[in-house]
């Protein structure tokens, strides 16, 4: 096990450097336009995967990191450039984790892959759990799976929403319930490979904020699935299955399901997507008010321009310490006893709101315009309050952790 320590290795360095540079020279100077064109930045994808940076080999180094830093490191630098951008290039993880997270080495040998293609041929996939009446309210999942015993099929009938790639992917991954009765445990995950009969895109998503980023429905219309897309395999689902009914008869313990698994294991790394944005913001903030002058000084000599950067750069490392906390007890096993990951999370994406609305407010009516990146990072940064968890849902989750009441 890697002792915990807030000092990057050599080797750390030299990758994250790399990440803010690509950072800095490849997203930055295209962000402003793929905002405005609200479409999948596929140019500067297929840039990420010649360099190396869009690949399963690089992800696969930064996640089994046995310090617990290179997802976290990987994901502050990129959505430093840009977010909207950076979704595009690392949304595709989502997918890959559920299939970690509940894959068999089989399916993950054979689905990962799939999903990044290569550099001449980029390819992207889908996680799909929302619903439009099941957000937060994972239990009340509609989309139904069925098991067609004389094919061994899955047949998937439902509607997904809040899809990072949904319906231009080449590979989704959709939670569907398997048994209603059990709610949340009665869940499962299954793999969609492309050009599936039935699976399409609905409704493509305009939206406040990471604009760059696909968003959409996807419409399951009597889907088949060969059985071996059941992730874990069906004699796994069974045992779970089997277990969680006889819990709910005693009214006994709680049951990981499928979305939580995922959800748990992302809830770090989405903090470190929102630290990387309010520290893009602060730096903007913290240049200007060096070089801005009203009165005939630097704004920054102002006392309630100096301690607005004081409290955001103290808001920013703090966030970013409770992420790396969270990443390397997730990668070395130790149990999230006080709901760590939820409080990164948590934290950080509310840090991430106030620090980018505090840019805007330094830069005054420049801050309000696109003339300058703060108004689209605040944009961007309301995101992180609502996705994967709203910061409601993180709070229940931790009160509940520390009551020791069941996270339904």
């Amino acid at each position: 096990m890697a002792e915990f320590t807030m000092e990057l290795n050599d080797e750390q360095k030299e990758v994250r450097d790399w990440l803010h540079g690509f950072a800095a020279d490849v997203i930055r100077p295209a962000a402003a336009e793929w905002d405005e064109r609200e479409e999948t930045p596929w140019p500067i994808i297929q840039e990420a995967a010649k360099v190396g940076i869009y690949s399963l080999d690089f992800y696969a180094q930064q996640y089994f990191d046995p310090t617990g830093l290179g997802i976290p490191m990987t994901m502050e630098e990129l959505f430093w450039g840009d977010a909207g951008i950076a979704l595009s290039i690392v949304g595709t993880g989502l997918a890959a984790v559920g299939v970690l997270a509940n894959g068999t080495e089989e399916q993950i040998g054979t689905w990962i892959p799939q999903m990044y293609g290569d550099p001449n041929d980029v390819k992207v996939a889908a996680f799909c759990s929302s619903e439009p009446d099941a957000g937060s309210d994972v239990a009340s999942m509609r989309t139904r799976a069925v098991y067609d015993e004389a094919k061994d099929e899955w047949v998937l009938n439902g509607t997904k929403t809040w899809a990072t790639n949904g319906g231009i992917a080449n590979v989704h991954v959709v939670v569907a319930s398997v048994d209603p009765e059990l709610g949340s445990k009665g869940h499962a995950s299954f793999i969609v490979p492309p050009n599936t009969p039935g699976l399409s895109q609905g409704q493509k998503f305009k939206k406040h904020g990471i604009r760059a980023s696909h968003t959409a429905e996807v419409i399951l219309d009597n889907v088949r699935v060969p059985g071996s897309c059941l992730l874990g395999g069906k004699e796994k689902l069974d045992e779970r299955l089997a277990r969680a009914r006889e819990k709910a008869k005693r009214g006994g313990e709680r049951v990981k399901n499928a979305a939580m698994a995922t959800f748990e294991a992302s809830r770090p790394a989405v903090g470190a997507m929102a630290v990387g944005t309010a520290r893009a913001a602060y730096e903007v903030a913290l240049d200007y008010a060096k070089t801005r002058e009203q009165f005939g000084r630097p704004i920054i000599d102002n006392q309630g321009v100096a301690f607005q950067l004081a409290d955001m750069r103290t808001q920013i490392d703090a966030a970013r310490l409770l992420v790396w906390r969270a990443s390397w007890m997730a990668i070395n096993g130790k149990p999230f006893t006080s709901a760590e990951g939820s409080m990164s999370k948590l934290f950080a994406s509310e840090t991430a709101k106030k620090v980018t609305a505090q840019a805007i407010q330094i830069l005054g009516g420049n801050g309000y315009t696109r003339e300058y990146p703060v108004e689209r990072m605040h944009r961007d940064a309301a995101i992180y309050t609502i996705f994967e968890g709203t910061s409601e849902i993180q709070r229940l989750v931790i009160s509940r952790t520390l009551s020791g009441m069941p996270i339904r």
